[in-house]
């Protein structure tokens, strides 16, 4: 039987006749010995000795096929056409007349070596691959149409064809960011496992010969590592497009007990590929390891997050087909996991707060947790509300400390109640349920604290007056009291948020401490705690009475024209310009955010004060829904109102007139008051009080003549449905937040001090309570006050420690600390290091910045890092200098044992690399209680 002859594709014949080019200008007839490749172009043109010549190919079996093809062109082409047939005929049966008119007067032959040395440009092959039939044949076989193969300009190697091949026969370079900077194909099992998911990727492997397939994997394997083979082998078994979620599902090998079921369900889905379970661990490393980078990309792009949902949804049909969904609920990347380890989480915290602190920390490991953040937030919230209520039951003694707890912890509730109320987004029912029992609970108590408030409410507003408030920060007062102190450098800009609540501000002050500004509040009394400031609304806490009387600084009623007259007489009478704007002088013209009276008088002396109104709508629209969440870009203006503040570098002050209570859809157990003499959702007059009421009168009463009947529950509404109200006694109506924001680099007024995030939060709201407590110190003159943030609220109104359960008792407790710092500036790495910095802090402040550090889980915020240290010595005001400086002793050899984070609001301390730069090896016992408790709070 003769030998099959050799395939001849478009690119050996313009190599061929690059190669003959001379001898093409006295003949046209090109003979070659082999057969043109099935459906490659029989005319093309290439360039010759810088001529276009056109070509047509034929292949023809037999003497007189040949001749005919000779003929036909002679009689037919132009004279520059050239002629090639490809013919298995022997050169003795063509004879001399066919073979003189031919391109060297025989039958050429192919020689791919040559022929891959011209297509590449190169001046020499890898000896290598003369010894390689497969591979020769495949380079010529393969050679793009568009561009062909790249030019080398040297010795073509080996692993520079294997890859040029790859990329070609693959079809790598349709692979999203596939190419390196120098335009090469980069292989690596990323970059596999993502063609993988290509429409014909895999199709194509399976399609190629079994020696090039065979040598293509063993190639792979050394240059993109040893999860290759299997990846490959599922291309050839027609499992290509499943590679990733098998990779995922074959985690489940890992464990040595993995049950015989499981291990049969998974070689079914695996087919004819039958890998070791050691190339199974590997391939599924390589996989999770490829999801986690595309995970991470999918946060910002809806392409990657499509690619991504693909993979593991077809992980999860996969694994429910062959039953293994319930033994994957550890899974790290499967939705089904995440929903059953969120699923855990929430019914562990309704269990109590540790069993929902472990789980949490098991599904804040889930892959998805960057992708699913609503329902994370729910599960979060779970725990948090979970450890409210294991702590003791808060006792409101009176109002002046009921608004205060109010604005700094339950408050924090109340944002947390929301969450709770809005469910599961994923719409789970076992966890909707177990969400909405923690709801009732924390309702309940938030329901007695209401009333505790109401009754003392009552009492308080039968006398008190903005002379006399009786300890309270009355909202006629807050011009004087807040906003007056601030005038001494830059004139403030005044925000009134119509309605916004102590749970609204608690979001809103979050994301404007992310955003560069710096919360601060009068310097506290001598053993007192800093904590952001509330007022007391007007009664009822309606607009009409509440936000004149804060913008008049009195109290006094009215629309929009009382409130710009009261405005600009009360800062008058303080020998201040002023002005006031509402919402139809705030937007600006096309192009502009702002108006330009409003821009005019930012960049004036004048105290400027803007009234938005988009939180009191929302209440009337329910714009919201149920899961009623704030952002700055949520609350039309006031992004672009704060950029402007920094321009001009005013301070900013955030108050509200009054807070609101949601609808929630009523209770079946509310109470169902009289509604005679209703004159809005939440007040109204009359004699009759009802169960969930209170009657109020007094000179702070601006309604009904000084008399009014207002609903301490959250349930009682007197007219029609609406997505929140005003206007009632629950601490959510009346606490009026009031948030004074320094531009970053903004100097304090004298006896102001920062409010720092680990005050601000409440300590059960904190995903780790115990890691985040600061040692408390004496403060000196020019130092703020700011002990543990992780106190009890308002601890006068508290029931005593003795009677707190021992979950309440273990988070208050200070941590054990105090070796690792001395150790460490003891040490001779640290005598070395401080040769080299000027001016160094003493050791005993170095020390407790590294203690401090680590008692808070090796994260703290600028601010309260400094008042956590400050009884070792004066810290300079510039805290971001005094930790370079720290920096400088620490980062030994430039490793990042301490520094920013977080865009440089949070200072993080690497204990386990502090330990290893600075500590002898027998000492290292020393560090693993202060090692083990950082690398928890990472895991979790």
């Amino acid at each position: 039987m003769a030998p099959a002859l050799p395939r001849v594709g478009r690119r050996t014949v313009e190599a061929l006749l690059a190669a003959n080019a001379k001898d093409l200008g006295e003949r046209s007839l090109v003979l070659v010995h082999g057969q043109y490749a099935p459906g490659a172009p029989p005319r093309f043109t290439v360039t010759l000795d810088g001529e276009a010549r056109r070509v047509h190919v034929r292949d023809e079996a037999s003497v007189l096929g040949v001749v005919a093809a000779l003929h036909e062109h002679r009689s037919a082409a132009a004279s520059s056409d050239v002629l090639v047939v490809t013919t298995g005929v022997d050169d003795e049966q063509l004879g001399w007349d066919v073979r003189g008119r031919a391109v060297r007067r025989k039958t050429l032959t192919v020689e791919n070596a040559e022929v891959i040395l011209q297509r590449f440009g190169a001046t020499a092959l890898d000896p290598r691959m003369y010894r390689e039939r497969w591979l020769l044949e495949a380079l010529v076989e393969a050679e793009p149409a568009e561009d062909g193969w790249p030019r080398v300009g040297g010795v073509l190697t080996r692993d520079a064809a294997l890859r040029a091949l790859t990329a070609e026969r693959l079809g790598l370079r349709a692979v999203h960011g596939s190419s390196g900077q120098d335009g090469q194909v980069t292989l690596d099992a990323d970059t596999l496992l993502a063609w993988s998911r290509t429409p014909a990727g895999p199709r194509r492997f399976a399609e190629l010969g079994a020696t090039e397939r065979g040598e293509l994997k063993k190639w792979l394997a050394e240059v993109a590592g040893p999860a290759v083979p299997v990846l490959l082998s599922l291309a050839e078994a027609g499992l290509g497009h499943d590679a990733l979620p098998l990779g995922l599902l074959g985690a489940a090998l890992r464990d040595p007990a993995a049950q015989p079921d499981t291990v049969l369900a998974l070689g079914g889905l695996f087919g004819q590929v039958k890998p070791r379970r050691s190339e199974l661990a590997v391939f599924t490393d390589a996989v999770e390891g490829t999801l986690t980078r595309w995970i991470a990309d999918a946060r910002t792009s809806q392409d990657a997050r499509r690619r991504v949902d693909a993979v593991l949804d077809r992980a999860d049909e996969l694994a429910d087909k062959a039953g293994l969904t319930p033994g994957l609920t550890a899974s790290r990347f499967l939705p089904s996991s995440f929903t059953a380890q969120l699923r855990r989480t929430v019914a562990e915290a309704r269990r109590s707060a540790a069993a929902g602190e472990a789980a949490l920390a098991d599904l804040l490991g889930h892959a998805l947790v960057g992708l699913r953040p609503d329902p994370v937030q729910a599960a979060e919230t779970a725990v948090r509300v979970a450890r409210w209520l294991s702590g003791p039951e808060p006792a409101v003694t009176g109002v002046a400390a009921a608004v205060r707890a109010h604005v700094s912890d339950w408050g924090w509730v109340d944002r947390a109640l929301t969450v709770l109320w809005a469910g599961d987004p994923d719409g789970d029912l076992e966890t909707g349920r177990d969400l909405r029992a923690l709801y009732e609970q924390a309702r309940e108590r938030r329901q007695r604290l209401d009333q505790g408030c109401a009754i003392r409410l009552a009492a308080w507003a039968a006398h008190a007056t903005a002379q006399h408030p009786d300890g309270c920060l009355v909202i006629e007062n807050v011009l004087d009291a807040v906003v007056r102190p601030l005038t001494g450098q830059a004139a403030p800009l005044l925000l009134v948020l119509d309605g916004m609540s102590s749970a609204v501000a608690a979001q809103l002050g979050e994301e404007a401490e992310r955003d560069g500004w710096r919360e601060i509040v009068p310097r506290p009394e001598a053993g007192e705690i800093p904590a952001r400031l509330a007022a007391v609304s007007m009664l009822p806490s309606i607009t009409r009475v509440s936000r004149a009387s804060l913008l008049a600084g009195e109290a006094a009623g009215g629309g929009q024209s009382a409130e710009t007259s009261g405005f600009t007489a009360f800062w008058k009478r303080r020998r201040k310009a002023a002005a006031l704007f509402h919402k139809a002088a705030i937007g600006g013209e096309a192009g502009h955010a702002l108006s330009h009276e409003l821009m005019t008088a930012l960049a004036s002396d004048a105290v400027v004060g803007v009234v938005l109104n988009t939180i009191d709508e929302a209440l009337d629209n329910g714009r919201h829904g149920r899961g009623t969440t704030w952002s700055l870009a949520d609350v039309t203006h006031l992004r672009e109102l704060l950029a402007a503040a920094r321009s001009y570098g005013r301070p900013v002050v955030l108050v509200a007139d009054h807070g609101h209570v949601l609808e929630r859809g009523g209770r079946t157990d509310a109470p169902t008051p009289a509604v005679d003499g209703a004159e809005s959702a939440r007040w109204r007059t009359g004699d009759a009080v009802g169960e969930g009421e209170i009657a109020v009168h007094g000179p702070r009463v601006g309604e009904g003549g000084g008399a009014v009947i207002l609903p301490w529950r959250e349930d009682i509404r007197y007219t029609g449905r609406r997505a929140g109200y005003h206007g009632g006694a629950s601490l959510a109506e009346v606490t009026v937040p009031v948030l004074v924001l320094l531009p970053a680099g903004g100097e304090a007024p004298k006896d102001w001090v920062p409010l720092p995030r680990e005050l601000s939060t409440p300590g059960w709201w904190r995903t780790h309570v115990t890691g985040d407590v600061l040692q408390p110190a004496a403060v000196p003159a020019d130092q703020p006050a700011m002990p543990s943030p992780a106190r009890p609220t308002a601890p006068s109104e508290t029931a005593p420690a003795a009677e707190a359960p021992p979950s309440a008792r273990t988070e208050a407790a200070p941590p054990v600390a105090g070796a690792l710092g001395s150790t460490v500036v003891s040490s001779e790495v640290y005598a070395a290091q401080k040769e080299y910095v000027r001016k160094a802090p003493e050791a005993k402040v170095v020390a407790a910045v590294i203690d401090a550090l680590v008692s808070a889980g090796g994260t703290m915020s600028p601010a309260a890092l400094a008042a956590a240290i400050s009884a070792t010595g004066r810290v300079r005001r510039n805290i971001e200098g005094f930790v370079a400086t720290v920096q400088r002793l620490l980062n030994v050899e430039g490793y990042p044992v301490l520094g920013f984070i977080d865009g440089g609001h949070a200072v993080k301390l690497d204990v386990p690399l502090l330990s290893e730069q600075f500590l002898p090896k027998q000492n290292a016992h020393e560090t693993d209680e202060a090692e083990e408790g950082q690398r928890g709070e990472e895991k979790a």
